[in-house]
């Protein structure tokens, strides 16, 4: 169970969908490594989306920089 400090409920079944369409993006693309898992990157793409919340606020709730980019639809 991902986790962030929002109060926002998730189905894990959504979350789940999501972070596999990340990971076969990311095989897709070669990429070699993420600052965040592709769990965590689906749940801060649906935060965004959900929430509306801004870059900042997000970066802080992740514990990432701002210039971490948000993950591209697929």
């Amino acid at each position: 169970m991902l986790s962030y400090p929002s109060g926002m409920n998730v189905s894990n079944r959504a979350l789940g969908v999501l972070a596999d369409a990340l990971r076969g993006h990311r095989k897709h693309l070669g990429t070699r490594w993420r600052r965040l898992s592709a769990g965590r990157q689906a749940l801060l793409a649906i935060a965004y989306l959900r929430k509306g919340e801004t870059y900042a606020e997000l970066a802080c709730g992740f514990m990432i920089g701002t210039s971490t980019p948000l993950p591209l639809p697929v």
